[in-house]
Formats: C-alpha cells, sequence, structure tokens
C-alpha cells in the first residue's frame, strides 16, 4: 500500500491507538490534540505535532479527527482557520468521531464546494478495539472517497461498510448506540439481581455471558464493574452525548425509543453521582447503591 502524509486530530483513549497503527504501517502521521501530553507516546514514535487542526490539514493528504462532541466537530472542521479552509486541494476527510448525522452532511457540502472529498466514519468496539485494529466502522459518503479511504480504515478496523450517502455513518452508529444503551441496562440489571438474591454475580456472570443473555458488553465490560475497575475505555460523557444525538435524530423520525429513554435517564443519575468520566461500566455502581 503506497504511504500517505495523514493527518490526526484527537489522541485520546482511542484515537491514539487508532493513529499508531497508520504510524505503525509506515504512513508520515501528523497528530494535534488539545492536550499535548496525550499525544506523546505518538510523537516518541515518530509522529509530527502541530498546534492546531488547521495546520495538520495544511499537511496531509488525508485529515482524520476522533473528537470528542459534535461541538468539537463542528469547531475543527468548519471554523475560522479549520479543517476544511485550509486543507490541501483534493484532500480526504474522514470524520471518525460518533457526531450528528445532520453535522455530517453540513461538512460534506462543505468539504464537496471546497474541492474536498469526505466521509463519516464513526467506530464502535472501545479502547480494546481500537488497540487491537478490530473497530467495526460505519461509513457514509460516495463510493469514490470510500474505496480511497478503505486500506487506511482496514488498519484500525475489521467490519467496514459503506452504508450511503453522507450522514448515514452516523445513522448507523446511532443504531449501535441505541443497543449498546439499553444493552448496558440488562447486564447491570442482571448482576444486581443476582447479587440480591445472594449469589456470587462473578459466578452468575460466568454461567450466563456465553448463553442467550451474552453480548460484548457482558462479556468485556461486566467484569471491570465486578472488579470496581470504572476507568475508561469508554466515557458516561460520550455515551450521554450518543444518547441525546439518538433521541434527537428520533424525535426529527418520529420515533418513540422508550427503552433508550430510561437508559439517558439512569446514566444522567450516573452524571449527576460525579462519574461522567468513568467508564460506562460505571452504570452498576448505581446498582450496587441500593
Amino acid at each position: 500500500m503506497p504511504t500517505h502524509s495523514i493527518g490526526f486530530v484527537g489522541t485520546g483513549v482511542m484515537g491514539r491507538s487508532m493513529a499508531g497503527h497508520l504510524l505503525a504501517a509506515g504512513h508520515a502521521v501528523h497528530v494535534f490534540n488539545r492536550t499535548k501530553e496525550k499525544a506523546q507516546s505518538l510523537l516518541n514514535a515518530g509522529a509530527q505535532w502541530h498546534d492546531s487542526a488547521g495546520d495538520v490539514a495544511a499537511v496531509a493528504d488525508v485529515v482524520i479527527t476522533m473528537l470528542g462532541f459534535p461541538m468539537d466537530v463542528e469547531e475543527s472542521y468548519l471554523g475560522g482557520g479549520g479543517i476544511v479552509e485550509r486543507a490541501k486541494p483534493g484532500a480526504l476527510l474522514i470524520d471518525m468521531t460518533t457526531s450528528s448525522p445532520v453535522l455530517a452532511k453540513r461538512i460534506a457540502h462543505a468539504a464537496s464546494a471546497h474541492g474536498l472529498s469526505s466521509l463519516d466514519a464513526p467506530v464502535s468496539g472501545g479502547d480494546i478495539g481500537a488497540k487491537e485494529a478490530r473497530l467495526v466502522i460505519m461509513v457514509g459518503g460516495n463510493e469514490a472517497a470510500f474505496a480511497r479511504a478503505k486500506p487506511l480504515l482496514e488498519l484500525m478496523g475489521k467490519n467496514i461498510a459503506l452504508l450511503g450517502p453522507a450522514g448515514s455513518g452516523q445513522h448507523c452508529k446511532m443504531a449501535n448506540q441505541i443497543s449498546v444503551a439499553v444493552g448496558m441496562v440488562a447486564w447491570c440489571e442482571a448482576l444486581a439481581y443476582a447479587k440480591k438474591a445472594g449469589l456470587d454475580p462473578a459466578r452468575v456472570h460466568e454461567s450466563i455471558s456465553g448463553g442467550a443473555a451474552g453480548s460484548w458488553a457482558l462479556t468485556n465490560l461486566a467484569p471491570r464493574a465486578l472488579a470496581e475497575n470504572f476507568a475508561p475505555g469508554f466515557y458516561v460523557k460520550h455515551i450521554l452525548k450518543d444518547m441525546k444525538i439518538a433521541l434527537e435524530s428520533a424525535a426529527e423520525l418520529k420515533l418513540d425509543l422508550p427503552g433508550l429513554a430510561v437508559a439517558k435517564k439512569l446514566y444522567d443519575q450516573v452524571a449527576v453521582n460525579g462519574w461522567e468520566d468513568c467508564g460506562t461500566q460505571a452504570l452498576y455502581r448505581l446498582y450496587l447503591a441500593q
């Protein structure tokens, strides 16, 4: 595969690993993150630091972003001196943040007006998937841009699909997050019930995780919660952001999602308790307090 000059903006829990795979494959990687310390391991491995997202875009053939919130995405791409304004002619822009489908369409329109290609390509798999390059990558955009991006996406993920035009990747990720959020409630309640009934939740976990009740979260996150390890693989504040976007999108589609509404209410309480910087498995703490 030919090497590229790749800009990577957002080197947090997941972005750091994702950028690392691109660097290890021999690409020239240019990075920016609001907190430079979080990019230090990449800089030590040969990545080049820049002082803004716009500065990164000015030197890259491909710009990838992995940010926290839609407002970060909007500012990075559409703000003055941002990625769209400063990107090289013909550059490919790939936003891998979980963000708004409406914003993805706005970015695609702005990119096209500047002679750029763009994709919305949110991911699922958390910190483990990022580290092991096993992310699920859900893509919206045109086929030509997808074909151009796919060799790079394959360095970060395994299940990679083009779902439709701009915004489609974000809509698919919303479907994913609806399932994740409601599923988190399911395993938390199951193990809380087991504990209240006098059983060892860890042994119950061993019994049910491989059967019909099984899920990725039950297998990977429940053991962390049972060990009272609430360090973030995926932040509570980020699942709250995703649920808000999903509920707003569902309302636009005139679709009622009562299960998601319950999950959002519970995670709101997690945040009120001061745990929004914990991993999503911190939901279990609500049940431990009963």
